[in-house]
């Protein structure tokens, strides 16, 4: 019979990584965007439709270079 072949080991990390921080603009990666209606007289909407942050795209984290 042949030996069993050994497998190499991973190296062992010495610092987790980081927690990333949240979007400074929302917590979810969505905000709530105001809009107005009517012709003449524009009036508020009651409705907030979910809309995608900008500052992060979506994420919920903080943007990195």
């Amino acid at each position: 019979m042949t030996a069993p072949k050994r497998t190499a080991r991973r190296p062992a990390t010495s610092k987790p990584k980081p927690k990333p921080k949240p979007c400074p603009d929302c917590a979810t990666g969505q905000v709530s965007e105001s809009f107005q209606v009517g012709g003449r007289c524009k009036r508020e909407s009651s409705d907030r439709p979910e809309a995608l942050c900008l500052t992060c795209f979506g994420t919920g984290q903080t943007p990195t270079e």
